[in-house]
């Protein structure tokens, strides 16, 4: 198997991992309030992060940061992310909380322009523009119900899920400037850490003793959710961003199939129709970044000749 293919395999593995880590999330979401859900999603993929370091070699190196206060901002907007998609998961299906989410990367293309000062052109403004057209077809049907007074739960849990990719677009752009100096393990670490104490704050809302099905459930999310991490970080490791990133949207999917599997959810016209065009969006920015990754290596190898 070529590094790259290894790479492709990697990436689907982990993005089936961080499905199947949400379909615990909502299979648990009746029973347990969505700051305890974040909290065992998070402290319990701290052990399988510090084990993948000390399996490598690279513990003390791979925790060390230049940076912790960007790691704490990160890490106050990835869990206000974390805790509005998982309440969101109690309240929509899989399919439609994966859908909306999928406005995050078109988010960080934006908010990377106002923040970083990237430059974005012509074709990134329409794909961008298409995809969060994409997102208002996926979440028209609710808002319109809530108009004639029903749905309000559905509607106010597709807004969650918006307001969630926002948070994670704005997370994405701390993480990208983190790139720069700090090592991939730490990054995972210190958001995880976070958002485990972050977490803590929502003790006094509620939190209760989880049945023995949700503690599997609750448990199994945190676990899964730090291998799919690693295994994420690996995919990167084998094969270049530009070639990985498209098998993001293999989790609509698998979103599709479990959800109608475990929770016979069934996915309506417009949100496939939206859907379809979000993914067709994102597959337009990556091609996009690609085609800039190659240009600006050019113009750096013809520099430094």
């Amino acid at each position: 198997m070529t590094p790259v293919i290894r790479g492709i395999v990697y990436k689907i593995i982990a993005v089936s991992l961080f499905v199947a880590m949400a379909a615990c999330i909502k299979a648990a979401s009746d029973h347990v309030p969505p700051g305890q859900r974040v909290f065992f999603r998070s402290f319990f993929a701290i052990p399988v992060i510090i084990l993948w370091l000390w399996w490598l070699g690279d513990l003390a190196h791979g925790l060390r940061t230049q940076h912790p206060l960007s790691h704490l901002w990160r890490g106050m907007f990835g869990s206000s992310a974390m805790g509005l998609r998982f309440t969101a998961l109690g309240l929509l299906p899989l399919i439609e909380v994966t859908a909306i989410g999928y406005a995050g990367p078109l988010l960080t293309v934006i908010f990377a322009a106002i923040f970083l000062g990237e430059r974005i052109r012509g074709f990134r403004i329409t794909a961008v523009s298409v995809g969060l057209i994409g997102v208002l077809i996926v979440i028209w049907p609710r808002l319109t119900l809530l108009s004639n007074g029903f749905g309000q739960w559905e509607a106010l849990g597709a807004l969650m899920v918006l307001a969630s990719a926002g948070f994670v677009a704005i997370a994405h752009v701390f993480i990208r400037k983190l790139t720069a100096t700090e090592h991939t393990a730490a990054i995972a670490f210190y958001f995880a850490l976070m958002t485990t104490l972050l977490s803590l704050l929502t003790l006094p809302f509620g939190w209760v003793w989880p049945q023995t099905d949700a503690w599997v459930q609750l448990v199994s999310a945190g676990v899964l959710g730090g291998i799919a991490q690693v295994v994420l970080t690996s995919s990167y490791k084998h094969a270049p961003a530009s070639v990985v990133a498209p098998f993001e949207y293999v989790s609509m999917l698998i979103a599709l199939t479990v959800g109608y599997v475990l929770f016979a959810e069934v996915p309506t016209t417009p949100m496939l129709l939206g859907a379809g065009l979000v993914v067709c969006a994102g597959l337009a920015v990556i091609y996009r970044e690609r085609q800039l990754g190659k240009r600006s290596l050019l113009r750096t190898t013809i520099t430094n000749t």
